[in-house]
């Protein structure tokens, strides 16, 4: 079960990022939504999917948003369609937003009895220096704590790893009101992962604690507008690699390339021997091109792992 392997550092974790369909979408668009995207993945070793929470962000930031915000199918109705559809076990991301105490506590029990969600990553608000009736650190904790037994997990963001603001440390404190593992950011400047990675290991032998698992995501990208979507989300992409991907004759076989090649620089250190990894690919993209090419990139990333039928090689074992 997705649940175990996601707790467990000796297993692999493979998963697959997918957005739910337009809220207000008939039952049957939604259906067909989760058709096509079963046909697609059928030939990939997944574990599982994530299926996101989609928020307006704009509050984060002055620049303009490249595409416009539209509201989304409750991540925990398509999760439940999706894990029938493709046989895999489903991540439902949930943004805390306004829920008060008893609004996060009913939320959560209404998640197990009545989708069946086991794995559950909790996120922040969209917006920062807002005051909430609800804290991020408590509604970790009480998702938790709830008799679900719920796999709690958490975000990583390399870019927020700075000398000022250390990112590792949020990952300790996370661990410790409940967090099990960790899904990042989309990842297109290696050596801040690296960084971040690498103090993380140091961070915990220093604490005496284990890791928790760091899932990395990566996504293709062939379009401008599409690239400045990842750099609105706040995706560190270097405007080398930006140049290199859009100029190219085929900017969806480049950006492969070069997540590829991310993942083998992020893996040949030391920590991957220390905290235990995954992959996650997601597209941030509604075009067929760009969505088929997420696919071609998991199959990218795992070969590149040199990975067994069931995901990613445990971190345990030594990469070369």
């Amino acid at each position: 079960m997705l649940k175990e392997k996601l707790l467990d550092p000796a297993r692999a974790v493979l998963l697959y990022g997918t957005t739910p369909p337009r809220a207000g979408s008939s039952a049957e668009a939604v259906a067909a939504a989760a058709e096509k995207l079963a046909a697609r993945l059928e030939r990939l070793p997944l574990d599982g999917v994530i299926v996101y929470d989609i928020q307006d962000e704009s509050g984060r930031t002055s620049q303009p948003r490249p595409f416009a915000f539209t509201e989304t199918l409750d991540p925990r109705v398509y999760a439940r369609l999706l894990a029938a559809r493709i046989g895999k076990p489903a991540i439902a991301y949930k943004c805390v937003g306004a829920l008060d105490e008893a609004g996060w506590k009913a939320w959560l029990d209404e998640s197990r009895r009545d989708f069946g969600v086991e794995c559950l990553s909790v996120v922040g608000r969209p917006t920062s220096g807002v005051r909430y009736p609800l804290a991020l650190s408590r509604a970790i904790r009480l998702a938790a704590a709830h008799p679900a037994g719920f796999a709690v997990g958490g975000v990583a963001i390399t870019e927020r790893h700075t000398a000022e603001r250390s990112e590792s440390a949020r990952l300790l404190a996370k661990a410790i009101e409940g967090c099990g593992y960790f899904i990042s950011q989309t990842v297109y400047a290696p050596e801040a992962t690296v960084r971040l990675l690498a103090d993380y290991a140091r961070d915990c032998r220093g604490a005496g604690v284990a890791p928790r698992r760091i899932v990395l995501t990566f996504s293709p990208v062939g379009r401008e507008k599409t690239m400045q979507f990842l750099r609105w989300l706040g995706v560190n992409v270097p405007t080398d690699t930006e140049r290199t991907i859009l100029g190219a004759s085929n900017p969806l076989a480049k950006s492969i390339e070069i997540c590829r090649d991310n993942l083998r620089r992020i893996l040949d250190h030391g920590y991957a021997r220390e905290i235990p990894l995954g992959i996650n690919v997601e597209s941030v993209s509604i075009h067929k091109d760009e969505i088929d090419a997420s696919v071609e990139l998991a199959h990218a990333l795992h070969e590149a792992l040199g990975t067994q039928s069931t995901g990613v090689r445990p971190p345990s074992v030594s990469r070369s």
